[in-house]
């Protein structure tokens, strides 16, 4: 299963690398404010699903783009392009994420970057891998030394003055924040230890669950903003090594709303 993801990932990346050489003739259309599709979105979660379907005609699907297809205990999340907006500047952050849930377990993950050739890939009980090498997270156990990965709020702006106030405290708190504007990216590389720890609030599903699978891969922690395991429906997230990882939430803690707690 985990092959047929990678397939499906490389399928995808060729059409978004063909596409890459020249954006300024792709249409494009908001979904909604500051949330952009394109062909390329389309053309990539299509290759996707096709690959998938091919090899798993009874699989569920969770797309992006085109939404859920099928009932079955085996059920694809998939993200054909996370980074849209990078995209479209040229600008060479953003990714394919696939992942698969079973009975409710997430259990394959795929995260790859077709700017630079990185493959992340996990199956659950068997770590995480960078190009077939064993990745682990940071060693790093002050969050004062550590390197943080975010997002900030783009579409909705409900939680804007909690989130200021979290990143106003995280700049203070760390060696550095970073917004590269792919979470799925993000969660690879808190998973890699190029990240020692990410947060946001408010993604979606296909957003982060290939990259929740992989920081546990890696041997880190994901949860919501109580460190419970409502992350994946409630799309409030923090992931970071185990030392990493509390302090984090002790950090945030000040800062969530009774709204952020739901």
């Amino acid at each position: 299963m985990l092959s047929t993801a990678v397939k499906a990932a490389r399928r995808a990346a060729s059409i978004i690398n063909r596409a890459s050489l020249d954006t300024d003739s792709l249409t494009i259309k908001h979904k909604q404010h500051n949330d952009f599709v394109t062909e390329v979105d389309r053309a990539a979660e299509a290759a996707i699903i096709e690959t998938l379907l091919d090899a798993y005609p009874n699989h569920a699907i969770l797309a992006e783009e085109s939404g859920q297809q099928g009932d079955s205990e085996f059920q694809w999340i998939i993200d054909p392009l996370d980074g849209t907006t990078n995209f479209l500047h040229g600008f060479p952050q953003y990714c394919i994420s696939i992942a698969l849930v079973h009975k409710g377990q997430l259990d394959q993950g795929v995260v790859y970057d077709p700017t630079r050739n990185d493959l992340f890939t996990a199956s659950r009980g068997q770590g995480a891998y960078l190009n077939e090498r064993r990745i682990r997270v940071s060693k790093r156990i002050k969050l004062a030394e550590t390197l943080i990965g975010t997002g900030f709020p783009f579409r909705d702006f409900t939680h804007l003055d909690a989130y200021m106030a979290m990143l106003r405290d995280m700049v203070q708190k760390t060696a550095g924040v970073r917004r590269p504007g792919s979470a799925a990216l993000d969660l690879a590389y808190v998973a890699a230890g190029r990240l020692d720890g990410f947060w946001e609030i408010g993604l979606s599903k296909w957003d982060i669950a290939a990259g929740c699978l992989l920081v546990k891969e890696a041997g880190g922690l994901v949860g919501d903003f109580q460190g419970d395991d409502s992350y994946i429906d409630s799309g409030n997230i923090v992931a970071g090594n185990p030392k990493v990882f509390a302090q984090l939430l002790q950090a945030l803690a000040p800062h969530i709303t009774p709204e952020l707690k739901d």
